[in-house]
Formats: C-alpha cells, structure tokens, sequence
C-alpha cells in the first residue's frame, strides 16, 4: 500500500509545486519510491515532478475526465511508497459547471481517491486569521480531509508561535513552518517540459529544496497523515484514440508540450511515435502515417522556423498525402505567418491561413469542449473533445473553414475554432480526452 496524500492550498502562488517538489526529492533520497500527479490541465508542472521523482507524472482532471479514466491513471501509482497529487489554483477553486466527472476542483480528486490533504498556507499579512482560513477549508465539504498544515513565509519566529497556536487551537496540525527570508522558488521562464541540458541546473535545485524544507518540516508526521491507498481496477482506461499507427512528433524547444498520457495512451493502442526535431531542420518521417506538432513557444524561435527551409517544405510535402495536426503553437506554425513579441513577422508553413501575433499579449485561459464539424487524426465528425486552451496570441486572421463547434465550460461560443485546408487541421486547444 502506498501512502497517499493531495498538496494544496487556499489560492495559486501559495507554494504547493515548491513543497510537492521537495516531499517528492526528501523521500526518494530516503530510499522511497514516490509517484507524483498533477490535478488540473497544467502541463508543466508534471515535468518537474518527474525530474524529481525519476518517475512519469500525468495529469487527472476531474472536468475532463471521468472516474474511471482518472482511476486507471492514478494506478501507476500502485508500485509505490508514497504517492502525491499537486492541486491547482485553491483547493475547491473550479469551473461554475460540472464536467464529466466534476468542475477540475483539486477537491474533487481529494475526495474520490479518499486522500487526505496537507495544506500550503501562506500567513503574510496575519496571524490567527490563517487558522480561519484553514478551519474554513477543513470543514467546507464533508467529503474532503484535511491532514493538517505547512506555512510559508513566516516572517519570524513569534508570528510563528502566533500562527500555530491559532491552528493547533483550532485541532488543525502544523508540520512545519518555511521562513520567509529564506524563500525559495523555482525560475520563472518558459520551461514547457524540462529540456535534457535543464535537468542538471533544475536537480539541483531540487535538492536544495528538499534539504531546506526538510530542516524545517516534519516530513515523518507528514507521512503518518497519509492514507494508506491501494488502487482498484479501474473499469475503463483512457478514451484516446492515436491519431495514425505510425505518428511523426515534432519535439524539441519550440514543440516542447504534449500531455503525457496522450503518448501513453496511444503507445498502449499499438501506434509508434517517431519524433524529429523542426528548430534542428528535421522533417517528418517519411513512413510515418500522420504528424503531430504539439504545443509549445514557436514564438520564441519563430525567426529559427521561418528560415529552416528543409523543415517547411518537407512538412508541406508531407501534408500532400496525409494528415497533420497542430495545437496550439502547433497550430500558429502550420499558419500563414506568427508576429513575434517585437512586431517582426514571420512567414510560417503556410499549410493554413491562419495568421497569429504576439505583438499585443493577451491571454486565453481554460476548458474547452469541441464538436468537430469534420474529421481530424484520431477522430471522426460530431465528436466531442474536451480540452484546454492557454496562450498568449491574438488571431489576425483565420480564413480557412471552422474544424469545430467551440465552447468554454460555461457554454460559451468561442472564436477559437480550430481551422481545417487540404489535410491539414488545427485547434488552439490541447486535448485531453474524447467523450465517450
């Protein structure tokens, strides 16, 4: 049996990757075998919980999948010591309408795995109030229990003693306390997934995380406070159809996010996943059946796609026979051209008239359910596709006929359509999973 615990907090930028990470590093350097998970479409945290763990973290999201695709995720899990899923944003903090098994609340995983959660409070600006706080999260929903607290940022050693007595008053436990002046935090820039030359800068500042929250926190008690979980077979797997049996992927800098349970998924239905690298000028792979650009930060090396020549044409002559698909900066690149943040624009593949710029940010965020009013690699018309949208791009224009019905998860139209030409098709969203 594992232990099983869910870290999270009563709002984002609390600290919740920081202590998931250094738990994740403490025990493992232990002699544990640690599994990590990521509740929520968030696609780069999982990254660095692999980093830290040495183990494949995926995403469960209770929005956009049901019980039994998040119960046959979480069975990776089995073979391990303990296992940790890292909310997002606050604990209860969701869509306003419920999605197939849930609104994406961290609570909802808490509570239908049955795990307990160690909460991330950050008391800057007061004292007992932060044991209110706490009190009013442990006893907002019956279903959800709470393991007790970790502070953060604590500005001395009173407003400690201050904080804790308020909690341990309310029966709430506190594992321990991060001093503020101490701070630490991972770098804030565009990661997407953790690039091979990052991985020794990014352990290293693992370890040092770990040591730090280790001196300061009782990682035994937080272990005694996790439930002892054994996972049960789950009825159904994921509902992702690969989209071809030979899948040419770009991976590199610029192509850097896929979720990893697509991967898995399609691995697991036979496909091949042969990947080729568009910043180094490689093209698809010619036995290939469909290519895939996933997303990523084309934008920060747009000027670098524009002038691969090899790359360009060799995706367009691909895109002759067969499918291609991007998302999101997949997308932008199979578009007409992408204005980079300076106002420089930047002829692209030309597959679709999609036109994109960086040039006034403006930023997209959250769930989206398709229709598809025609086919795409791996799905077939009228189906529903539950994704994800976030970037920070302007659309110029996108003349080419509407690939999908698009909604946000209040209902919603969005001008995100996705766009479809010849055989190749595009979405701003990435997908998660296809109603079943």
């Amino acid at each position: 049996m594992a232990a099983a615990l869910v870290i999270s907090a009563p709002a984002s930028g609390v600290g919740k990757t920081t202590l998931t990470l250094a738990l994740a590093r403490a025990w493992r350097n232990r002699g544990l075998n640690v599994q990590c998970f990521k509740s929520g479409p968030d696609y780069i945290d999982p990254a660095f919980h692999a980093a830290a763990t040495g183990r494949a973290s995926v995403n469960v999201d209770s929005w956009a999948m049901d019980r039994g695709a998040i119960a046959h995720l979480v069975s990776r899990g089995a073979d391990a010591d303990v296992v940790l899923a890292e909310g997002s944003m606050g604990l209860f903090d969701g869509v306003a309408a419920r999605g197939v098994s849930g609104t994406g609340a961290t609570a909802d995983i808490a509570e239908m795995l049955g795990w307990p959660v160690v909460l991330v409070i950050d008391p800057s600006g007061q004292a007992q109030t932060a044991a209110a706080i706490a009190a009013g999260l442990r006893d907002y929903r019956a279903g959800v229990r709470l393991a007790g607290v970790v502070l953060n940022r604590v500005a001395s050693p009173r407003h400690e003693d201050l904080v804790r007595r308020a909690l341990v008053d309310a029966g709430i436990a506190v594992f321990g306390a991060l001093p503020r002046h101490a701070e630490i935090s991972l770098p804030k820039r565009h990661l997407g997934l953790v690039q091979a030359e990052e991985r020794a800068e990014i352990g290293q500042l693992i370890d040092e995380t770990a040591r730090f929250v280790a001196e300061h926190v009782d990682l035994d008690a937080v272990l005694r406070s996790a439930a002892r979980w054994l996972p049960q077979p789950a009825a159904n797997g994921l509902n992702v159809a690969p989209p071809g049996q030979r899948i040419a992927l770009a991976r590199d800098a610029a192509f850097s996010f896929v979720y990893p349970h697509m991967l898995e998924a399609w691995r697991a239905a036979g496909a091949e996943i042969s990947t080729f690298s568009p910043l180094a000028d490689e093209t698809p792979d010619a036995s290939a059946d469909v290519c895939w650009l996933p997303g990523g930060y084309p934008e920060l090396h747009a000027g670098k796609l524009a002038a691969n020549a090899r790359f360009r044409s060799g995706l367009r002559a691909f895109a002759e026979t067969r499918p291609v698909h991007g998302e999101c900066g997949g997308y932008m690149v199979l578009g007409t051209s992408l204005t980079d943040a300076d106002g420089l624009r930047h002829e692209m593949t030309g597959l679709l008239g999609l036109e994109t710029s960086f040039a006034k940010r403006r930023m997209h965020l959250g769930y989206r359910l398709a229709e598809l009013a025609a086919p795409m690699p791996g799905h077939q018309p009228g189906a529903r596709l539950r994704g994800h949208e976030f970037h920070y791009s302007t659309i110029v224009a996108q003349p080419d006929a509407p690939l999908a019905v698009v909604h946000d998860a209040t209902g919603a139209a969005m001008a995100e359509t996705g766009s479809r030409r010849g055989h190749a098709t595009g979405t701003f969203f990435h997908l998660i999973a296809e109603d079943r």
